[in-house]
């Protein structure tokens, strides 16, 4: 996978050809490594930079979000306070506070 984003040159030239101490095959291999590791430099230096910016998109989405929430969470409390209004009252005793009087001891 090779890229131009890098202004690097290891990945036209190879810096370990002619190498007097290495053989074609070492050379060639050390060069994948080298390729390898600018890929892996490139990566990181992308990845830090996703991580350290606010997604734009998400951002925006989850204010929508939340402003339909926020609707929704409205409309459900006007709806209990319909159905809580359309019931009779009962004025018997059902609710009466049980709790008065039971200090005598």
């Amino acid at each position: 996978m090779t890229t131009a984003l890098s202004g690097s040159t290891v990945f036209k030239n190879n810096p370990y050809e002619n190498h007097p101490d290495l053989s074609e095959l070492e050379a060639e291999v050390l060069w994948q490594y080298a390729k390898l590791s600018q890929n892996i430099k490139e990566l990181i230096a992308e990845t830090r930079l996703l991580s350290e910016a606010p997604d734009e998109t998400l951002l925006k989405r989850l204010r929508v979000l939340e402003v339909r929430m926020g609707l929704m969470l409205t409309l459900f409390k006007a709806s209990v306070w319909a159905v809580i209004n359309e019931q009779p009252v009962d004025e018997s005793t059902n609710f009466a506070d049980t709790t008065a009087d039971d200090t005598r001891g």
